[in-house]
């Protein structure tokens, strides 16, 4: 069975488990114990760490032409960049920040077969300030849809976030809305869409992954 799989039987993605177990362990060793702090630690992590990990299911918008959310947050730039290591050329990037309280399971933007995925290290600086989306450790995931239109889609770690975990591999397709991986603790994901691309979002919009339509294919 998948991340993915497990996410969608018991609501929780796979990657928080160790955490909510660890709370559990915490219970039952202050109930044995009888520490009512110990015990109290452990009900306060464990339901952190399930509320944090959560990962709801998603209506997922019929419309083809329309490009969802990868993540739940503020929308914190859209712009016109020029991005020279996978798209070699000019697109407009919509990023979109998670704060600790957001659901952190990403999703496929759009639906298209995973032509590429980089992992590459880096630094943890706050992931809304603009240099984060070069200095921090990120993942990058290239999904060639429809017609050879190419979207690309990177997961940035910010302080918090020490993790990414890829949910996908390279060569698998994707429905619109898939979950593609996520980022534990806080985070930033960014999304490449060709310039005849039409944005439906501005600077301070809340979306929330695989639902709300950010963009407009032409």
């Amino acid at each position: 069975m998948t991340d993915t799989d497990k996410s969608k039987r018991w609501g929780i993605a796979a990657p928080g488990y160790p955490f909510i177990l660890g709370g559990v362990l915490l219970v039952v060793l202050g109930w044995a114990f009888k520490w009512p702090l110990l015990t109290f630690l452990g009900l306060l992590g464990g339901g952190f760490f399930a509320y944090f990990f959560r990962d709801p299911e998603r209506p997922i918008p019929s419309e083809p032409e329309a490009v969802v959310a990868p993540a739940d947050g503020k929308v914190v730039f859209v712009d016109e960049i020029r991005e020279d290591r996978y798209l070699r050329g000019p697109a407009k990037r919509l990023a979109i920040f998670m704060n600790v309280f957001d659901v952190h399971v990403n999703r496929a933007p759009v639906a298209g077969r995973v032509v590429q995925m980089e992992h590459r290290p880096g630094a943890f600086m706050a992931a809304f300030k603009h240099d984060a989306g070069h200095a921090n450790e990120q993942q990058a995931l290239m999904l060639e849809g429809e017609g050879r239109r190419r979207v690309l889609v990177v997961q940035i770690a910010g302080l918090l976030a020490r993790r990414i975990v890829p949910f996908v591999r390279e060569g698998q397709n994707l429905a619109k809305g898939e979950r593609l991986g996520m980022i534990c603790f806080g985070s930033r994901v960014d999304v490449y869409l060709p310039l005849e691309s039409e944005i439906l979002v501005k600077v301070g919009d809340r979306v929330k992954a695989g639902i709300s339509a950010v963009a407009r294919f032409k």
